[in-house]
Parts: structure tokens; sequence; C-alpha cells
């Protein structure tokens, strides 16, 4: 029941914040997030209790409901400890988003504070679902407040850019659809007997569809997947969005929403069709090499700061799906740890972005310079987070990295050497785009330029200890996902 609770509790909460208006509801949806948290938190330390007595931890959250017996769907949740990771990260996540947002003044702010509440069922559903319709219900519930989100209270150019963000995911969920719908139909009956097929993920890990069917049903699937990452060439959305998109829409879509695409491939993609898998991987692997060194050097030439985070976001998920197409413990334990290190890396970079926004008017780096004298906290914060990102040994970035890399090497020693290039390309991009925001020669806006408040402080300090926490202490959260990737890999192999 605890998994139903995380799911329902949001989007409660998102229909009471009708009662409430102006900063009555900025509080309100806050304090319904952090309950969110408290609920995580709660089933972190259960299932840590469980695994140290060497149990298991999805029966613990599982709940099965019959909704449509004469289909075989069910209203089917539940958390391994892959789920839990997301789901920590979501319940961690949004109230800092939340928070962030206080420092704006958004036109119908109830509503604004009720599409971050519903996405985030949405977000949690897709991380929990165990049944393929419910993970495409929950996959949609998950678009449409971002879609509102980014136009309506995003930047001039949010129409254009939004309908595309729109038309790419739409197109990709229906590909998907289309694929679990044949799966489905090649399912045996219910274990009740009530129907001739059954769309739980347990009866799709039983198929044994034949080579050629795999090969493309893998891309129906993928396609969902590909687009919300994404992968090259299917990232052309990706830059517009981010940067148009509200600072909370923009700490959306890339601190957590992108996961889901990480996510979908681990949990419905390899296990469900391994010889498709099997058959693409090479093809999987060199986009994603590709989408490593093109972010990287397209993000070398932006002139925006807000873009240039977006590009190095599109540089950090190639190595992730670089990493889980490996198929190689290494690799997926690295993407399970980099997809937490990563959105707490981005959020922290794209309010650092906002933050300077607010102050000076502008995100141009060539129009900023010389703040660091009138904001050395924010420079601290500012340079941690990008170690962070850069995978200075120590910080939360160095462990995934080290781990994908290491990933993609023992598939392919040319591919993780050539993958082993965002390092050095994200150091370059980052650190001079610090050195002409943070250092430079004075500007026009160094004189007036403030440090960061209290409140400010409130939203990044929390980031700021995980990135700390994560690379000093990374077995915490690599033994919550090892035996989901024990049992995923197990899975692809077996079959």
């Amino acid at each position: 029941m605890l998994t139903v609770l995380l799911l329902l509790w949001p989007v409660t909460a998102a229909l009471l914040l009708h009662f409430f208006k102006g900063k009555s509801a900025r509080v309100a949806a806050l304090g319904a997030a952090l309950l969110e948290f408290a609920l995580a938190l709660y089933a972190a330390g259960f299932s840590g209790v469980n695994l140290a007595r060497g149990g298991d931890i999805s029966p613990n959250f599982e709940f099965n409901y019959s909704w449509i017996a004469s289909a075989g769907i069910n209203f089917h949740v539940g958390m391994d400890g892959l789920s839990l990771l997301l789901v920590l990260l979501t319940t961690l996540l949004v109230p800092i988003i939340l928070l962030s947002a206080f420092r704006r003044n958004f036109e119908n702010e109830s509503v604004f504070y009720a599409l971050v509440l519903f996405m985030q069922t949405g977000l949690i559903g897709v991380f929990t679902a165990q049944d393929a319709f419910l993970f495409y219900f929950m996959w949609e519930v998950a678009l449409i407040p971002i879609y509102f989100l980014a136009g309506v209270w995003g930047g001039i150019e949010r129409a254009r850019v939004t309908f595309k963000f729109f038309l790419y995911t739409i197109i990709g969920s229906l590909f998907m659809l289309a694929g679990f719908v044949y799966l489905y139909f090649q399912t045996g009956p219910t274990v009740d007997g009530l129907s001739a097929h059954n769309a739980s993920l347990s009866a799709f890990y039983s198929l044994n569809l034949p080579a050629a069917t795999q090969m493309w049903v893998f891309w129906l699937i993928f396609a969902a997947f590909a687009v919300k990452m994404p992968i090259f060439p299917f990232h052309t959305w990706q830059p517009d969005t981010y940067t148009e998109s509200p600072a909370p829409a923009s700490m959306l879509l890339a601190g957590i929403m992108l996961k889901m695409g990480i996510y979908g491939c681990m949990r419905w993609l390899l296990p469900v069709v391994p010889l498709g898998v099997d058959y693409w991987q090479n093809l999987i692997l060199i986009l994603a090499v590709i989408g490593i060194i093109y972010g990287a050097i397209i993000a070398i030439r932006q002139q925006d700061v807000k873009r240039l985070i977006a590009y190095s976001s599109l540089s950090h998920v190639g190595l992730m799906i670089a990493g889980v197409f490996s198929l190689t413990q290494l690799g997926m334990q690295g993407a399970s740890i980099q997809m937490l290190a990563h959105g707490i890396n981005v959020v922290g970079l794209f309010f650092i972005a906002d933050a300077i926004e607010r102050r000076t008017g502008t995100r141009n780096i060539a129009e900023l310079g010389g703040l660091t004298r009138q904001a050395p906290v924010l420079t601290v914060c500012f340079l941690i987070l990008l170690l962070g990102t850069v995978a200075l040994p120590l910080t939360n970035g160095f462990v995934g990295e080290f781990l994908l890399l290491a990933g993609v090497y023992e598939y392919n020693a040319w591919l993780g050497a050539v993958a082993g290039i965002t390092i050095i390309l994200s150091a370059v991009y980052l650190l001079r785009m610090f050195q002409r925001v943070m250092l430079g020669p004075d500007s026009a806006h160094s004189a007036t330029f403030t440090d960061l408040t209290g409140a400010e402080l409130v939203v990044l300090v929390p980031l700021i200890v995980l990135v700390f926490w994560i690379g000093l202490f990374p077995n915490t959260f690599l033994h919550l996902s090892e035996g989901s990737v024990m049992s995923i890999l197990g899975q692809v192999v077996k079959r």
C-alpha cells in the first residue's frame, strides 16, 4: 500500500491546491512534496533493513488490483531497488524544485504548482508500474503537465518549442504503445483465467519471440525511450525546450524526466526483447558515443548558459545510454548511480543559471564576468556542482562515470576510449564557462551583483551535501540497485 500512497498523495494534493491562492499555494505544494519525500525515506529505510537481512524489496511494496479483468490489465505497482532509487530521486528533487520556484512570481500559481505535483504522480507511476498499459498510462500522465508548464510559462518561443517537444514525445509514445499491444497478444492467459492475455511485466519477461520479430519490436519500444532520454539523433527537441522552459520545468525535464527513458530501457526493453537488443547493440552504442562527442562539442560553442547546460546534459546522457547497452554489471550499476548524480547536478546548475539571470537579466556568457567578487558563496556552490558534473574524484559524478566507462570499455575498448573523451570535453566547456562568468573581467553587472540569499542556500545546500555523500559513500546507493541490475542482466543472459 505504500507504493499506492506514494502515487495518490501528489495528485490528491494537486487537486486540493485549487483551494489555495497566491503564496499559500506555494507553501501547501511544498508541504505536500516534503510529506511525499518522507514516505519515500520510510520506504528506503524499510528496504535497507530488509536488504541487510538478505531479503528482497519488491514484495514489501507490491500492490496488484484487477483494473480491467476481462483484458488481463491490472493496476499493478511495486518497487525493487532500482525503482526505489528513482523514486527517492523524484521525491527529493520535487520539493527542491518547488522551493526554487519561490523566487519567481508565476501567473495562476496554484495551477503551476498543481501541475508539478500532478507530474510527480506520473513519474512515480512510471518507476513503479508492473503492468505494460499502466506504464504507458503513467508515461503520458508525466508528459501532459510538462507540456503546459513549458507552453504557458515558457519564453518567447514557447509555442513552437513545446509543440515540437509534444510531437516528438507523442509519436514515440504511440510506437511504444503499438509494441506493447503486439507483445500483449503474444502472452498466454492470466493466472485466474479471466483473460486470454496478460499485460504484466512478468508475462512479457516470459515471452520467447523469434529473433526476427524481436528486431522490429525493439524499435517500437525503443522509439519512446530514444526521444525521452534523448539519444542522438532524436535529440533535436531538447536544447530548445530546456532553454525556453521556465527554470523549474527545465529542472524537471533534465533532473527527472529524461531518467524515464533510461529506466524504461533497463526495465522494459533489455529483458523483453534481448535478441533484438543483441542485434542492435552496436548501433545504439555508436549513436550514444556520437551523442557524447556531439553534445560536448556543441556545448563548447554556446554563449547561453542555459543552452550550454542542455547540451552538457545530452553528452552525459549519452554515456549513461552506452553503459546500459554495454550489458555489463559495471555499466548498468554506473547508469543507476549516474542517474541520481546527474539529476542532482543538473538541477543545481539550472538553479544557479536562473539565479544569475534574475540578478543580471541575461544568460549571455559574453555579457557576464567578474561576479565572484560580490558573490563568493555563489562561486563556491557553482564550482562544487561543476566539479561534480566533470566527475572529479570524491564527487558524485566520478563514481557513475568511472563505472560507466569501465562497462563500455569491457564491451569494446575502442568505444570506451572514445567515450572517455567526455570527461576532458566537459571540463573544457564547463570550467571555461565558469571562468568567463565568475572570474573573467568585470562586466556591467559586477558592481550590483548580489550573493546567494538564505532561501537560495536552502535549495543548494542539500544538493551540495549529496555531491559529496554519493562521492564518498557510493555503496549506500549501489547496494540498493545491485539486486535489480543482476536480475535484469540475468533475464537478458538467460534468454
